[in-house]
């Protein structure tokens, strides 16, 4: 009896093992996975007594993975972009969302979890701000790459750490924006600035509960050349609650500490009906 055991326990773990293997191989090469979807909110008020205005907004955003793996090596890469406008009767169109960024971190496997990684960010926004008349920013101004060497803890695609001792930040913009003084830390009369610093990225997707899956995206930065106890942070929670394929009710949140651009946190939050459509 114990013979028998031992066989079928030989055998069954030859069969994991081969399924194991067969799994792995399947899950080499590229894997692409992304969600186009479109937030709508809209108000009105006829003879309403406790007040209001009519408004109507929207926003279109982008959620794009494709990831690559093969033996001892990984490379994630993720692109978001987003716009929103508002229209609120008697004023002229408002921009509530701008974003366009691109993460990109390959690795080689160390041991276990660990990599021995490199990774890329790029991040910048697509159109105009203007305050009182007076032009804030534009396209690609500013946009900030990150670069740099570190270590990877990577349990799978929807959890990972990367640590990045060694981080060479630039930002640039437009030298129209400094002629009359610093912006985003960059100097007066400057169209760039440089830091070397520390950077430390986390990302977690999970499903909170059946058809509500939750996204966490956290990058922070302390930059060694200036005031590096002032640390970057940049931090996105995105939840997305299915009613059906194509139908869902959508939630940004997305909080940023930068002192070069604003001495205080910026707090950015998107909720509305979206329609989705994945591939």
């Amino acid at each position: 009896m114990k013979k028998l055991l031992a066989i079928a326990l030989f055998i069954g773990a030859i069969t994991v093992n081969a399924q194991d293997k067969k799994e792995k191989k399947k899950e080499e090469g590229w894997k692409r996975t992304g969600n186009i979807s479109f937030l709508f909110n809209q108000s009105a008020f006829n003879n309403w007594l406790a007040g209001g205005t009519n408004n109507i907004s929207g926003t279109l955003g982008l959620n794009y993975d494709f990831n690559y793996a093969k033996g001892d090596w990984t490379w994630d890469n993720k692109l978001i972009a987003s716009y929103g406008l508002t229209k609120l009767r008697g004023q002229n169109l408002q921009k509530t969302d701008d974003r366009l960024e691109l993460n990109s971190l390959a690795g080689k496997k160390a041991s276990d979890y660990w990599y021995y990684s490199a990774f890329f960010n790029f991040k910048t926004q697509m159109s105009s701000t203007d305050v009182n008349g007076v032009q804030q920013s534009h396209f690609f101004s500013p946009a900030y790459f990150q670069i740099g060497p570190g270590m990877l803890w990577k349990k799978h695609d929807n959890l990972k750490v990367n640590i990045a001792p060694a981080t060479s930040k630039l930002i640039v913009i437009d030298g129209d924006l400094t002629k009359n003084g610093e912006a985003f830390g960059v100097a007066q009369g400057e169209t760039t600035r440089y830091e070397l610093g520390a950077s430390v990225s986390g990302y977690y997707k999970f499903n909170l509960m059946d058809n509500v899956s939750v996204e966490n995206i956290l990058n922070l930065y302390s930059n060694y050349l200036e005031d590096a106890q002032n640390v970057d942070i940049d931090y996105t929670v995105n939840v997305v609650m299915k009613i059906n394929k194509y139908l869902s009710a959508n939630l940004a949140l997305q909080t940023i500490y930068d002192d070069n651009a604003f001495k205080g946190f910026q707090t950015r939050e998107v909720f509305g009906l979206g329609v989705n459509y994945g591939f």
